[in-house]
C-alpha cells in the first residue's frame, strides 16, 4: 500500500507499514505495484516510495520494485532507478492500453532486460492490460539473462503447469491472485504477490511457509480463515478494500486517489466481518 495524507504520500505511515510487514513474517516486499496505486503516483513519488521501501527494509527481505509502463522508455527509466536505489528485482507489467503484438511484448521486455543487471519478474495480467503474454513468448524471454519469472494474474491455473513445462522448475511463478494462490502453489508455484497480505501479513506468510514445506493441510486451515477476507476485499477495487481494512487496524488513513473511491458501507461491513472471522479484529 501507498498511504496518503494531505494530498501527499505519507512517508511515516509507509515506513511503518514496511517494518510491520517484515515483523509479521512476510518473505518480500513489492512497492508501487497496482496495489501501491502506481497509476496515480507522480514519477517523483514513485521513485521516493521505492527508495523508502529499500531503506526501511534494510536488507531484511528482498524488494521487488514496480517498474512497469506502457512506454518502453519509461519502463527502462523506472527499472534503472530501482536498480540504482538497491532493489533486488523489478516487477514489469505487460504494456497496457496500446495492445502490442507478441513480438512487441518480447521487444519491450528484452529492452528492459538489456538495460539492467537485476532480475525481472514479468507481470502478466490480461484483465487490466488487455494483452496476454503467451507461454511461447515467455519461453523466449526466459532465455534472456535477467528474466527470472512471472507474477501470473491470468486466473488460469492451467498456465502454472504449462509454464512449468515450457520453462522448467527454475522459472519463478508467483500467483497474482489471493483466492487461488493455494491451488497455484500445488501446481508448482513459488509464492504469491498478495493484496490481502497488506492486511493479514502473518496469516498470508504462514500459509505460504506451510505449503512451501509441503504441508497443504496447514495451508488449507489458514485458507479457510482467509477466504471471506479475500472475497470481501475484492468486492470493489482491491486496494480500496485493503486500505479500508488497514484503517480498521489503525495503521493508515483511508485515502485513495481518483478515479478510485473509498469502499461503500456495505462492502466495509463485509470487510469488518471477514477480518473478525480471520481473527484480525474482535
Amino acid at each position: 500500500m501507498t498511504p496518503f495524507k494531505n494530498g501527499s504520500v505519507d512517508e511515516a505511515a509507509f515506513r511503518s507499514l514496511v517494518s510491520w510487514q517484515i515483523g509479521e513474517g512476510v518473505h518480500g516486499l513489492v512497492p508501487v505495484g497496482t496495489t501501491g496505486e502506481s497509476p496515480t503516483l507522480s514519477h517523483d513519488e514513485h521513485r521516493k516510495v521505492v527508495e523508502w521501501c529499500i531503506e526501511e527494509a534494510g536488507g531484511r527481505v528482498p524488494v521487488i520494485a514496480g517498474a512497469g509502463s506502457n512506454s518502453t522508455r519509461e519502463a527502462v527509466d523506472l527499472a534503472l532507478h530501482a536498480e540504482k536505489a538497491g532493489a533486488d528485482a523489478v516487477l514489469v507489467v505487460t504494456p497496457y492500453y496500446n495492445k502490442p503484438t507478441q513480438e512487441g511484448l518480447y521487444q519491450h521486455f528484452k529492452t528492459v532486460n538489456d538495460a539492467v543487471g537485476i532480475p525481472i519478474i514479468i507481470y502478466n495480467i490480461p484483465s487490466r492490460s488487455v494483452v496476454d503474454l503467451s507461454v511461447e513468448t515467455m519461453a523466449r524471454l526466459f532465455e534472456l539473462k535477467n528474466i527470472a519469472g512471472v507474477k501470473d494474474a491470468t486466473g488460469n491455473l492451467a498456465r502454472v503447469s504449462l509454464q512449468r513445462r515450457a520453462m522448467g522448475p527454475d522459472f519463478i511463478q508467483l500467483s497474482g491472485e489471493d483466492m487461488t494462490a493455494l491451488a497455484f502453489m500445488s501446481a508448482g508455484g513459488h509464492g504469491c504477490i498478495s493484496v490481502v497480505a497488506n492486511v493479514a501479513p502473518k496469516l498470508c506468510a504462514s500459509l505460504m511457509s506451510a505449503v512451501l514445506k509441503g504441508d497443504y493441510a496447514a495451508g488449507l486451515e489458514i485458507q479457510d480463515r482467509l477466504v471471506p477476507l479475500h472475497d470481501a476485499i475484492f468486492k470493489e477495487p482491491g486496494l480500496a478494500g485493503a486500505k479500508h481494512a488497514l484503517r480498521l487496524l489503525g495503521r493508515i488513513d483511508e485515502i485513495v486517489r481518483l478515479p478510485l473511491m473509498p469502499v461503500t458501507p456495505p462492502t466495509g461491513k463485509l470487510i469488518r466481518e471477514a477480518m473478525a472471522h480471520a481473527g484480525l479484529i474482535n
